[in-house]
């Protein structure tokens, strides 16, 4: 029998796993919150209310990670403004890494990563060129 302690980091998980894009949100404020912690960094408050997220989102920063092509050539790791708030780490996929741009629509996609774990990645909004 697991008795590990449920955890905000689990909860999210498991949710992923389920196929569905779950984060805290703040009573206090009514933001989203990520990444999933004990206490809302506005108010101090526990976090206990979880919510589905949209899914949809905009991207606030953007890098090119540069890579030999051997060892799978460039990619980017984005910063995504969700529409309820939250800003989260990721990548933008389906797009080359120079094409992806501040203010981009962005749409989340949750994915299995090369470990078998799964995760939220973004994908541009029907329209944009690829």
């Amino acid at each position: 029998m697991d008795t590990s302690p449920i955890t905000p980091e689990l909860t999210y998980r498991n949710a992923l796993k389920e196929g569905r894009f779950m984060l805290q949100v703040c009573s206090g404020t009514g933001r989203a919150v990520f990444y999933p912690r004990v206490t809302s960094p506005w108010t101090g408050n526990p976090l206990t209310t979880w919510s589905q997220m949209s899914g949809q989102g905009q991207v606030y920063s953007t890098t090119t990670v540069r890579r030999r092509a051997d060892k799978g050539g460039d990619y980017n790791v984005a910063i995504i403004e969700l529409a309820e708030g939250a800003r989260m780490m990721s990548r933008v996929e389906n797009v080359t890494p120079d094409k992806v741009e501040i203010g981009m629509d962005v749409v989340a996609k949750i994915i299995t990563s090369p470990d078998g774990e799964p995760i939220i990645v973004f994908v541009p909004k029907a329209g944009v060129a690829t």
